[in-house]
């Protein structure tokens, strides 16, 4: 089964990294060598994180725990939305709003806001609006919608969050760091794998490589909510 998940993971090209000169030391125990300026992810290292960070999950499913998935560059949106909504858990995969863990009355606030917007029609100052009023209701009312629908049901916070380029969503990692929320992260060559308490080394601007590690972590947390039905 390993290898071939790591065939599988090497087809995908999960094992590369990012330019020599863009790494992070702190991810040498992960990389083997490096191949044209490039650095090279060892993917049995990868594996190990992978099956760790997934027993993890698994135990948070069997607990009815709750996950947050966020993703908010262009390659990870879809595997980030597609991820949570298969586990039946939250996501952020548009742009990370600061305070949405640490400041949830807010984000709460902003749901409100945005089921209001959605119920406008019902609403009886409605038909006193005028078509420019509605028009800017609606541009709030996507906006809000691209930000928040994944979270619209997060009425507290999180009990683990998965990130995808760790680098790039760092405000996330703090947030998260602060409340003492464990993190499991896809953390690329040029991360830090000692922010997080279930680091997985490994590309995370390849599309195919994040839905491989997206899809094992999936894995995971549906085996977990399994065992817990048949409790």
């Amino acid at each position: 089964m390993i290898n071939e998940l790591v065939k599988d993971m090497v087809e995908a090209g999960v094992h590369y990294g990012h330019q020599t000169k863009k790494w992070n030391p702190k991810m040498k125990p992960y990389l083997m060598k490096d191949k044209g300026g490039i650095y090279i992810i060892d993917l049995e290292k990868t594996v190990q994180c992978l099956d760790k960070a997934s027993d993890f999950l698994s135990g948070l499913a069997g607990k009815n725990k709750k996950v947050l998935f966020v993703g908010c560059k262009r390659q990870a949106q879809e595997a980030v939305r597609e991820a949570a909504e298969a586990t039946g858990q939250y996501y952020v995969n548009y742009r990370w709003l600061g305070g949405t863990l640490t400041n949830l009355t807010t984000i709460r606030n902003s749901v409100k806001r945005l089921k209001y917007l959605e119920d406008i029609e019902r609403a009886p100052e409605y038909k006193a609006m005028s078509k420019k009023e509605l028009s800017a209701l609606g541009r709030e009312k996507d906006k809000l919608h691209r930000n928040l629908n994944g979270v619209r049901d997060m009425e507290k916070q999180p009990d683990a969050v998965v990130i995808v380029d760790t680098a790039r969503e760092s405000i996330a990692v703090a947030e998260a760091k602060r409340l003492k929320i464990p993190i499991i992260g896809i953390v690329d060559t040029n991360g830090d794998p000692s922010k997080l308490e279930y680091p997985i080394p490994g590309n995370d601007d390849a599309m195919r490589s994040i839905r491989i590690v997206l899809q094992n972590l999936v894995d995971g947390i549906v085996v977990g909510a399994k065992s817990k039905s048949k409790d």
